[in-house]
Parts: structure tokens; sequence; C-alpha cells
């Protein structure tokens, strides 16, 4: 079928609804409604789609359209739930199970005929990590399930809300005084489910050292203690908190715009706090990769090992890798090869994998151009080193998505096995970059220079099945987002234990080798480097806007996404 998606951003599950649909053989296009009703009314009458899908959708959609054409409208929360801030509620009530519901549209929001609905669990993350993970796997599956039912004619007749198995439930915006900490008064748990109720968007409003700031993320700490609201410590860039009976770390910052930062966008909370207050002394508190037994506190890069592997973990809010998250990374990496494995997995539990280098703390920087030099030098270390190892294997595991530079890093390793519910975006072509991370040389030797070709120009949304189908994915996972860990602790197991490891592990050696002959690693980075200093140290290039309109939320420049990248380069 021919399916238009409108959709208030080109954001994680449109991305996924789009990439599923279409290798399906369905022929999809996008419109964003953020540019106003008209876009998608041309877009409705230049495509004639047979079908309007809306997965992710801020606005109601044009009159016009939805009274003319079927529009499926996408909703995060189980039937009869009504309101703008589903999943809000959800972690606010501590609910376990919850539901996405595909309804039609109509007059009244979220009031319209149900074609499809799922549920799906509710674990103990934040509201984003709960969005891309187990609401975006219920969501692909009953918009699918809508979508062929569609299809099959009228043999399927939607249920009205106004059946006696629906429970309406009308709920209310869920805004800032609903999320503010009383941090005197509030446990630990209410803080963190408060915090991981706005972990991304729209943050939880307070006050530090006199400066508005919402507060982005939160995680428990064992150990530290003080007064309920003091700050405690600092660690990898996030604070430590104290609340009533404990205290929580919060990883990101956000300043209110009409505070005069010139940066009011999330970045790590001590870059926030310092900026504002120079001179700013927190007590550093760090806690190595590999965590002594029983201890239950945070960290952004973890290690572990279970007799000839090792697992490095590694968790960056929003995937972002900044110039000292890759180097601490680095160092978590260069320590876990000192360890004596025959397998090393690369890889959080759950969520992004990487999306390369941290446009945040790039626009905030007091010279832009010099700290992306910096910080791609820093991603190209990191990457080198995982191209350099050939004593053990190297997988990388990705439980969530991997763009740019974070998808070429996955490229790296010997393997590559990643969820089912994962998309990649293999390219850099839309924030204006020709791209590094020695993607000359991994992504040819995976797809073929052709295909290589294709995947950074057409810059689209790869699906986890034609990443496999592709080349760029050696094993899928199918499996649920809270038992990926699980299910990567057995395969790395099994791969230690196979007869031929030592074989395999002889064979890349020797691939290395030879590949080194032919073109060494050095040349493919300075030619890539070459490219980007290019563009990172001119003024006119098209990223730097391209850049801070990301960063700072602004409208994309064209309501039609999948159209080519501008000031993409060759």
């Amino acid at each position: 079928m021919d399916i238009l998606l409108v959709a208030s951003a080109f954001n994680s599950l449109s991305q996924r609804v789009y990439a599923e649909l279409s290798d399906l053989g369905h022929r999809v296009d996008v419109v964003l409604a953020t540019h106003g009703p008209d876009p998608v009314r041309a877009a409705v009458r230049e495509l004639r789609p047979e079908l309007v899908v809306a997965p992710m959708l801020r606005t109601a959609l044009p009159e016009d359209v939805w009274r003319e054409h079927t529009c499926l409208i996408v909703h995060p929360g189980p039937p009869g739930d009504r309101g703008p801030s589903a999943l809000d509620w959800a972690i606010a009530d501590g609910a376990r199970r919850w539901g996405v519901t595909v309804l039609q549209a109509e007059a009244v929001m979220d009031a319209g005929a149900i074609w499809a609905a799922e549920p799906f669990p509710v674990p103990p993350v934040g509201k984003s990590d709960l969005y891309r993970n187990e609401a975006s796997d219920a969501a692909v599956t009953a918009v699918l399930t809508a979508v062929r039912r569609y299809a099959e004619g009228g043999s399927h007749k939607p249920l009205p809300q106004t059946d006696a198995s629906v429970r309406v439930v009308r709920r209310d915006p869920f805004r800032q005084e609903r999320r503010r900490i009383d941090w005197e008064r509030d446990d630990t748990g209410t803080v963190l489910r408060a915090l991981r109720g706005a972990d991304s968007q729209p943050g939880v409003l307070d006050e530090l050292l006199g400066l508005e700031v919402f507060l982005h993320g939160g995680h428990p700490e064992d150990r530290l203690r003080g007064r309920p609201g003091a700050l405690l410590a600092q660690r990898a860039g996030a604070v430590c908190r104290a609340t009533r009976d404990g205290a929580v770390w919060i990883p990101e910052l956000r300043p209110r715009r009409a505070s005069g930062d010139p940066a009011p966008f999330r970045r790590p909370a001590v870059s926030v706090l310092a900026s504002h207050r120079p001179g700013l002394r927190l007590t550093e508190d760090p806690v190595p990769p590999e965590l002594p037994p029983g201890r239950r506190t945070w960290t952004d890069i973890r290690y572990r090992q279970d007799g000839d592997v090792g697992f490095l973990g590694f968790s960056f809010p929003g995937g972002a890798m900044s110039t000292d998250q890759c180097r601490r990374l680095l160092d978590a990496y260069t320590e876990a090869l000192a360890r004596p494995t025959r397998v090393l997995v690369l890889g959080g539990t759950r969520d992004f994998f990487s999306n390369g280098i941290h446009l945040n703390v790039i626009e905030a920087a007091p010279d832009p151009a010099e700290e992306s030099w910096t910080n791609l030098n820093a991603m190209d270390d990191l990457v080198e080193a995982v191209l350099r190892t050939t004593d053990r294997l190297v997988v990388a595991a990705l439980a969530g998505n991997a763009a740019a530079g974070g998808a070429v890093l996955a490229l790296a390793a010997d393997q590559v096995w990643c969820r089912s519910g994962v998309v990649l975006n293999p390219h850099y072509r839309r924030m204006g970059l020709y791209g590094s991370e020695f993607w000359t040389y991994t992504l040819p030797r995976r797809v073929g220079p052709e295909q290589a070709r294709r995947l950074t120009t057409e810059a689209l949304p790869v699906s986890a099945a034609s990443a496999e189908r592709l080349g760029l994915v050696d094993r899928l996972v199918p499996t649920a987002p809270g038992d990926f860990a699980a299910e990567v602790r057995r395969l790395a197991t099994a791969l230690a234990g196979a007869p031929d490891l030592d074989g395999r592990i002889a064979a890349k050696a020797a691939a290395r080798e030879a590949d080194e002959r032919v073109r060494p690693l050095a040349d493919h980075r300075r030619t890539e480097l070459d490219r980007m200093h290019a563009i990172f140290f001119d003024p006119r290039a098209p990223y730097h806007a391209l850049r801070s309109a990301f960063v700072r939320k602004s409208p994309p420049g064209s309501p039609r996404p999948l159209a080519p990248a501008a000031g993409g380069v060759r």
C-alpha cells in the first residue's frame, strides 16, 4: 500500500514504523506536522495515500484530511485512555503493565474506534527508555496489525470506544506542578519516579545554586548521605543530590530559557553548574568500572567478567558521547584488554548503543569547531582501539538504536548482535557531515562499496532485519528489551567455548594484517579527518546551522524529512 506517516518529529518510533512498513513492501513517505496543517494537506494531495498513520503526533490532524482519508493514530496508552501524558501517568502511578492503542482519527482526541491494541510491561526505567523499547515494540506490533486489518478490506470492523468492553479514562496533562520534588519530604523512590517520568522531556523544574534548571534522569546511590536537597558529589559529569532517606545521581541539567544561559539545552550536570558558578567545587566520588559486590550506585561505564567473557557496558544519556566519555570508555576498554578473556562484549544492557559525538556539548563549547574536532578524534581513538584488537573476538551488542559514528563504532567489532527492535542510521549526511570513525573501511568491508554508497547517500533508517540482510548485523536477538542482556550472556558464553574460537581469532588477526598492507588504517583516518576538518572549521558549512537547530529543537527546514539530505556532502 501507499502509506503516509504524519508525525510531529521523525523520532525513534516514527523511524521504526517507517523502516518496518517498508520492509513489508509498503511504499512509505513522511510529512512533519510541526510546519502546520498546510504541508500535511499538500502531502496528502500529492501522494494520494491509501492510508495515513500518525506514529507520534502532538497536534490534531486537519479535519478535512481525517474526514476524507482513513487516519490511524498511535496512542501510548491502553484502550480507553485519553490525554497527552499517557506514559507520564503510567510511571507516576507505578503501573506494572500499560498498553498502546491504534485508533481512528475523529473530532475528539483519542476517542476514535480501535483498530489494534497491544499491552506491554513497565519496568523501573526512564520514560524515554520505556518509550523506545517496551512501548515501541508494542506500538509497532499494533501498527502492523492495524495496517494488515485495513488492507484486508471490510472484513475487520474497528471497535468503537462506546463499546461496553472499553473503559474510558480521561487524564489531564502532566504539568510541572505534579512533577515538583519536595526534597525535605519525598523519599528516594518518590524522587526517582519523578525524575524517570521526565528524564528526556520535559525534565523536572527545580533550583540548584540559585539557578532554575530542569533535572534530567535519576539513579539511586547506596552510600552517600546528607541534608535533603544538598549536592553531595560529582561523578562522570553527574551530580549526586541528597533525598530524605538517601541520594540520587542526576546526569543532566537544562537551564530554563529565561535563565539567561546561552546554552538552554540538556548537557552534563556539572558543566551546567560550573558555567553558572565558576570555581564550583564538588567532591569527586569515583568508582571503578567493575563495582565491588553489593554496591548499588550509578556509573555510566561498567565492566564485569564471567569466565572467558568480559562485558564492557556503557550507557550515555541520549546515546551521545562527549570527548570525556569517549576517553573514559577508551581507558576502560584498554583495562578490559588486560583481562584474560577470549571474548569481549561491548554495549549496555538496554536502550541506546551510541549516536556518536555529543552535539549538545559541542554547541555549548566556547569554540564549537574546536570541540567538534577534539570530540571526533576521541571517538576515532576508541574505534581504532577496537579495530586493532587481534587477540580476542569483540562483539558489539546493540540493545538499542545506533546512529552516525555510534553505528560505525559497532561495525568495528568482529560481530554485531542486535536486538530485533533496533533501528540503525549508519550515515552522517543529515548533519551535513562526511563522517569518520573509519567508516570508509568498515562499512564497505561489511556490505560492499555500492551498498555503502547507497546507505550513506540516501541516509535512511534501517531496521534490524534489513541490517542483517545487508550484512551490517551478524545476529538478530529476538528478545524483549528486559531479556536482551541475559541472552547476550548466554550467546557470548557459547562463543567463548566454541572449539574453533582459536582459529577464528587467528583468522581475524591475519585478515587485519592483510587489510593493513592494502591500505593502512592511518590512511583511512587521515582521509576522513581531512574532510571533517574542512567542514568543522568552515563557518559557512551547513553542519553548524544543522547542529544548532538539532540541539535547540528548532523545527527542521523541510516538512518532508525523507527528501535528499540538505547540506549533505559527497
